[in-house]
């Protein structure tokens, strides 16, 4: 550590992706003491700014798991964030699509796992049914959720931000924390370069770094070994023309994915991806985010399955996102270790927050404000 002062200070939430930014908001509205650290010179520059911003449903995850909890409950939380702050978003739904025979028989599953999630409102439909809503579909069956969306994930996140702030939160962008050791008083120690170097002591502390979570344990001394992440890139192709679709078009999901679906954005312009793509370092230093543009090919058959009239030439490398996943499961759950589970003090580490994190983010920071408000009593 160096000679700079130390500030004593109430929370730190580290990393302004929209998980930190939420939990910064949920924090400061009960009154705590926050400073919102991101080591980028933007807010939410990495995982929450490169993917699908698809409101999810709950349909696929594990029956209690936490990502099926955190997604069915902060889908609800959202939807009513959104329209009470004006953030921009669209309740427009999606079909999943069965493209073959075989296929079909997997539909009644993935029904009977959403519904043990809660979710109540998906239909199955006929391929007649399905082309009525999407007549340039190959369909043999699929299944429809309505409560599927999307929303601006820029605006959503300086909505939660102009909130934290409003409450008191101290955003400070350019600074990385770069050391750090945690007191036999429970406190954490941060060391903190870039623009303004400095140490804040924390009472409590959160670890809501996305890509660099583990990386940021290993920073600081004496917390916890952290889990080990796999780092997994999703290419995204646009679509060069109009497209003739008005929901979202979803195969049947393999391969540790949901395969490469067809999203919207709030001006419809259609987007491809992600695919998976296994990186072979775990080290967020070394992603290289420019889209394989060698994979169009690939793409292009993937979405002929379920969209014949696609060609190669339609698609232009849009953009790329990393997932960290949790290492050694194809679907593994968020983590989320609460004072309860290290025994360290008031302090939260969240490792493997994924999807469906941006639909989840206001049930995550609920939960995360309440155990550490439980520590304190």
């Amino acid at each position: 550590m160096t000679t700079l002062d130390i500030y004593d200070v109430d929370c730190v939430v580290a990393g302004a992706g929209v998980i930190g930014i939420a939990i910064a908001r949920a924090l400061a509205m009960t009154g705590r003491e926050v400073w919102l650290l991101e080591k980028n010179a933007h807010i939410g520059e990495e995982t929450s700014a490169r993917n699908s911003e698809v409101i999810h449903a709950g349909i696929y995850y594990d029956h209690g798991s936490l990502k099926a909890y955190h997604c069915v409950r902060g889908k609800a939380l959202l939807y009513q964030y959104c329209a009470d702050r004006g953030v921009p978003h669209r309740r427009c739904g999606k079909l999943i699509v069965a493209a073959t025979d075989d296929e079909v028989p997997r539909l009644a599953g993935i029904a009977d796992r959403a519904a043990r999630n809660g979710v109540d409102d998906l239909r199955p439909l006929t391929a007649a049914e399905a082309l009525e809503m999407e007549p340039e579909l190959n369909v043999k069956a699929a299944l429809w959720s309505p409560s599927t969306g999307i929303v601006d994930s820029h605006a959503l996140m300086l909505a939660l931000l102009g909130d934290a702030e409003a409450h008191g939160t101290t955003t400070a962008l350019r600074a990385p924390i770069t050391g750090g050791a945690l007191g036999t008083d429970g406190r954490i120690t941060l060391e903190i370069m870039g623009d303004e170097p400095l140490r804040l002591r924390a009472r409590t502390f959160v670890n809501a770094a996305g890509l660099w979570s583990s990386k940021l344990m290993h920073t600081i001394d004496g917390l916890p070994s952290p889990p080990e992440l796999s780092l997994v890139k999703g290419n995204y192709f646009r679509l060069a023309r109009k497209a003739p679709f008005s929901t979202l078009i979803y195969p049947v999901p393999k391969d540790g994915g949901l395969g490469v679906h067809l999203t919207l954005d709030m001006g419809g312009q259609a987007k491809f991806g992600p695919d998976t793509e296994w990186l072979g370092s775990n080290d967020p230093a070394q992603i290289d985010y420019a889209v394989s543009a060698d994979r169009r090919g690939a793409f292009a058959d993937a979405i002929r399955q379920y969209w014949p009239a696609i060609t190669k030439a339609d698609l232009v490398p849009a953009y790329t996102g990393v997932r960290p996943k949790l290492a050694g499961a194809a679907y593994p759950d968020f983590r989320i270790d609460g004072p309860d589970d290290h025994g360290l003090g008031p302090h939260v580490f969240l490792h493997g927050i994924e999807s469906p994190g941006l639909t989840s983010c206001l049930s995550i920071a609920s939960d995360v404000a309440d155990m550490l408000t439980q520590h304190q009593l």
